[in-house]
């Protein structure tokens, strides 16, 4: 399990413990590791979840289908990224969604009742989980809230905007790349892709943005940011 210790320190779980406290917080907690091969179903919507999933290696997607089997992705995983922590909370356990391993991953699988209730031996690193916990819960609510006013824009070019602006903001930096190709870049945010495509091709001649692949380049903040008036 030490060679998964530099995720641990990247995990929101795990910040403020030491790592020399991880091997005895690890057998308090009973985890296990899973993998999974490319397109294989972690979770699927209806499944009753009982555990916390980090990502130890790979990418995964959090998405949800329509009755007419429509795919939108949610959330993209990667490394040291968690999933079901909201899930876990709640009277069912029951997932509104399907998470599915997007390329080989291996999954860190942690039970929610080690989580949130001490081991006995008052260990001070385990109330520190036990708040980072609520703290991720946190984030998580603010994220989705995020995430459901970008379903509710309208414009092609307002939800790329706001895209893009959130991912500037979370790399600190005009210059990113995005963890989405752009068939999952259209999927996460609803739209055509060739529409958006061209969006962004728009964008660029604009000298809004400058793009390559999954790289992004932010030109004018300021304009960008008056998309979404």
């Amino acid at each position: 399990m030490e060679e998964y210790f530099p995720i641990f320190k990247k995990s929101v779980l795990f910040r403020n413990i030491d790592e020399s406290n991880y091997k005895h917080l690890l057998g308090c907690l009973g985890v296990q590791v899973k993998s999974y091969e490319e397109e294989e179903y972690i979770l699927f919507a209806g499944d009753v979840i009982n555990h916390i999933g980090i990502i130890l290696s790979g990418r995964a997607q959090i998405m949800k289908e329509s009755l007419a089997g429509n795919k939108h992705i949610i959330a993209i995983l990667e490394e040291s990224d968690m999933f079901a922590e909201g899930i876990v909370c709640t009277a069912s356990r029951m997932s509104p969604v399907t998470v599915q391993a997007m390329e080989p991953v291996k999954v860190l699988l942690i039970p929610y009742e080690r989580i949130i209730k001490s081991c006995g031996q008052t260990c001070g690193y385990h109330f520190t989980l036990i708040q980072n916990m609520m703290v991720i819960l946190g984030e998580k609510n603010v994220t989705l809230n995020w995430k459901l006013e970008l379903l509710t824009l309208k414009g092609m070019r307002e939800k790329l905007a706001s895209y893009l602006l959130k991912t500037s903001m979370e790399y600190g930096s005009n210059t990113f790349q995005i963890p989405l190709n752009r068939t999952e870049l259209a999927d996460f945010l609803n739209v055509s892709r060739t529409s958006m495509c061209r969006e962004l091709s728009r964008m660029k001649d604009e000298g809004l943005i400058d793009l390559y692949g999954r790289s992004f380049k932010i030109l004018d903040k300021k304009r960008l940011a008056q998309c979404l008036e």
